[in-house]
């Protein structure tokens, strides 16, 4: 049996403790070292972990002979110097969403990654969710027919952020699935919001975006709403689903709705004929998403394999919420998706 792959976590906060927790008893790997710049954090998770070694530095973890792989769990503002630093020291590296919050950064990421022929993997946590799963498999079954359109909605009362408004905080969950299951970059993307508790911080924003062959996605975050939704709506022309996360057990829900077209149109009255049928709730797993993705990155490290959300893929979703942000600033002005320089050489 090969040797376990030894792991790194740098952040070991609120988040960052989960991921903790997961490496720490996921079978083929072993957690060798927590790294914070908060002493009383790192204190906290090394008194929990006691074989893992304390450091307080990354520098320390770049130099680690028995680290092969990093989890970058601290603040995004310093994702990509923790990334840039790790990847240049030879270490796979898996950081959470979003991979930077500058386009040019997660660009020079995903090229260094490929220089040194390392694994680069993004935490977009719902993309390894037993639901999504099964509703990407429904997309590339063509059971939905042809894709119309996808609306999202985050929102709840919850914690007021001060670093980061509610694009860069809730919208890379709904994004990375949107992207997902188009298998586009949009054309454009309309973004207005308003920061109605703290000024320059948007709590509240609605995020449009306008695919080719017509396709649209609207994305609706919020942390300042009486609701608690976590909810996607993908709608077809055979049939419709609607993945609801709050759910505890029946999270997706078939829908066999829609509107068929009659074969010669006489009159408008009878060229389109409503159809409503079945309800279908399949049965789908609840194995925890984050422990699927931490075992899918320790078997992307072992088996030097590209992730489902490798870096290419955070750097698209970098890039449309850049464009939202842009488009926030402009008061809701369309913003083209910008051509990255890998789509350019």
């Amino acid at each position: 049996m090969s040797e376990p792959i030894g792991v790194a976590v740098v952040g070991t906060g609120d988040w960052g403790a989960n991921l903790v927790r997961n490496f720490a008893s996921l079978p083929g790997a072993r957690l060798a070292a927590l790294c914070d710049a908060d002493p009383q954090r790192l204190a906290k998770s090394a008194g929990q972990h006691p074989g893992a070694r304390a450091l307080a530095h990354v520098d320390q973890v770049a130099g680690a002979a028995d680290v092969q792989a990093a989890v970058v769990a601290a603040s995004a503002v310093n994702h990509h110097a923790l990334a840039r630093v790790l990847l240049e020291a030879g270490k796979d590296v898996f950081v959470e969403k979003p991979l930077t919050l500058r386009v040019e950064h997660a660009e020079e990421l995903v090229r260094l990654a490929q220089a040194r022929d390392r694994i680069l993997m993004v935490g977009h946590l719902l993309l390894y969710h037993p639901g999504v799963r099964y509703l990407k498999g429904m997309v590339e079954r063509g059971d939905l027919g042809d894709l119309y359109y996808i609306y999202s909605q985050r929102v709840n009362l919850g914690k007021v952020r001060r670093d980061e408004n509610a694009i860069w905080s809730f919208a890379p969950h709904d994004l990375s699935v949107i992207l997902h299951l188009l298998d586009a970059e949009p054309l454009d993307v309309v973004a207005r919001g308003s920061a109605f508790v703290q000024g320059g911080v948007e709590d509240v924003v609605f995020v449009d975006l306008r695919f080719p062959d017509g396709k649209l996605a609207h994305v609706h975050v919020s942390w300042l709403d009486p609701h608690k939704l976590r909810k996607f709506t993908v709608v077809g022309s055979r049939k419709m689903v609607v993945f609801d996360d709050m759910e505890a057990s029946e999270k997706v829900r078939i829908y066999d709705k829609g509107v068929d077209r009659a074969g010669e149109v006489v009159s408008y009255g009878d060229a389109l004929t409503v159809r409503s049928g079945d309800i279908l709730i399949p049965r789908i797993s609840l194995q925890e998403p984050l422990r699927l993705e931490c075992q899918h990155f320790i078997e992307c490290v072992r088996e030097r394999k590209r992730p489902l959300t490798d870096g290419a893929g955070g750097l698209r979703v970098v890039k449309v919420l850049a464009a939202a942000q842009a488009s926030l600033e402009r008061g809701g002005a369309p913003v083209p998706l910008a051509r990255t320089k890998q789509e350019v050489a």
